[in-house]
């Protein structure tokens, strides 16, 4: 008879030892060779650093989350969007041992159909934002020995439009339109996101103090985000997201312009009561310029992305556009703007067109096919 394996009654028991607990686990089958079988997968399991303890994965795939997210050192908006993202899913009341690639496929194909709840189907760049979330849930799951595996992987998502396709990059003619329609306290907020790059939190904590007038440079320290409740909270960029941003004569003039309205509290963009503007207040007067200036379908956002064809264009590297962005990696520039560098056959082009240049500028007018 096989180690590890008796016969009780009519059943067939096979058991094993974990060597590094010293606990010993078995299961009954009502054939032999199922219960050879079985004790050799949990040995090999074992043997792979991949075995996970029959009783481990009983609980729902959302109380886990919720354990789970307890520990996590995440910024309110992140554990808003993960908790969304947990909420959504289809599965939330499944065990986390039970579920399979299956059920994670029916929860992204019901994001891809309206709802009663939801008119719209959902957009497939927040599918996969909402995956994402969701799978470093399972990501962690695996890394507690709660599962083997993570259902999530190799599953399909909706196809992305491309970058180029997607990205809205205002022309030079619009910005000034909507520029001539600011209001005075607005115009140097919008500079500073269209000349500067700055996030709208980033452009929003702006203190006085972040602006050095003599070196002509602009100082990325912190960030405003509104809280659930209204409440304001004063917190750090994103990650490595603190930069010194190196701008323009014209910039500096505008921001010393703004200065002379007079300032609330050393906040250069805060109310009468000495508050910084958060996302809600900005995008009232956002959206009142652009009507004002007779323009539709361009975000505040995209002024970042003007900014940064802007350095592109100017033949900034990736490293240069990375900080002055305030990317974390240089990999999230290249992803995002990969489309708008020049590619080799352009820069070759461009090589061939000064060496025609040299040759045909050289005075002779013309290259003669006899001249050696």
């Amino acid at each position: 008879m096989p180690e590890g394996i008796s016969r009780r009654g009519g059943s067939w028991r096979a058991r094993y030892r974990n060597p590094e607990t010293g606990r010993q686990h078995e299961r009954s089958f009502p054939r032999q060779a199922d219960a050879v079988r079985w004790r050799r997968q949990q040995l090999d399991a074992l043997d792979r650093g991949r075995w996970v303890d029959p009783q481990a994965g009983k609980v729902s795939f959302f109380r886990y989350f919720e354990a789970w997210q307890r520990d996590q050192v995440w910024t309110d908006g992140t554990r808003k969007a993960m908790t969304l993202a947990a909420r959504s899913t289809t599965f939330a009341d499944i065990d986390l041992r039970r579920v399979r690639p299956s059920h994670v496929e029916a929860w992204v194909k019901s994001m891809t159909m309206p709802t009663a709840a939801r008119p719209r189907a959902l957009a497939p760049g927040t599918i996969k934002t909402r995956f994402v979330n969701v799978r470093s849930v399972f990501r962690a799951a695996v890394r507690d020995g709660m599962i083997a595996t993570d259902p999530t992987a190799q599953v399909r998502l909706p196809r992305l439009r491309k970058r180029e396709a997607a990205m809205t990059i205002p022309a030079p003619q619009v910005l000034r339109r909507i520029l001539e329609a600011c209001d005075l306290r607005f115009r140097a907020f919008v500079a500073l996101c269209a000349f500067a790059g700055l996030r709208l939190g980033e452009a929003a904590a702006l203190q006085v103090g972040d602006i050095d007038f003599l070196r002509r440079q602009v100082h990325v320290r912190r960030q405003v985000q509104r809280l659930e409740g209204g409440e304001l909270d004063i917190r750090l960029p994103k990650y490595n997201s603190e930069r010194t941003v190196h701008v323009p004569d014209a910039l500096i003039e505008m921001l010393a312009q703004h200065v002379e309205l007079g300032l609330f509290d050393g906040w250069l963009f805060a109310s009468v009561e000495g508050i910084p503007p958060h996302q809600n207040t900005v995008g009232y007067r956002w959206r009142t310029t652009l009507s004002r200036a007779g323009v539709e379908g361009v975000r505040l956002h995209d002024l970042r992305h003007f900014f940064a064809s802007g350095l592109i264009a100017s033949g900034c590297d990736v490293v240069a556009v990375q900080r002055a962005l305030g990317h974390a990696k240089s990999t999230t520039t290249l992803t995002t703007y990969a489309h708008l560098w020049p590619s080799a056959e352009d820069r070759v082009r461009d090589a061939s067109a000064r060496l025609v240049a040299e040759v045909l500028g050289s005075g002779e007018g013309t290259v003669r096919a006899d001249d050696t």
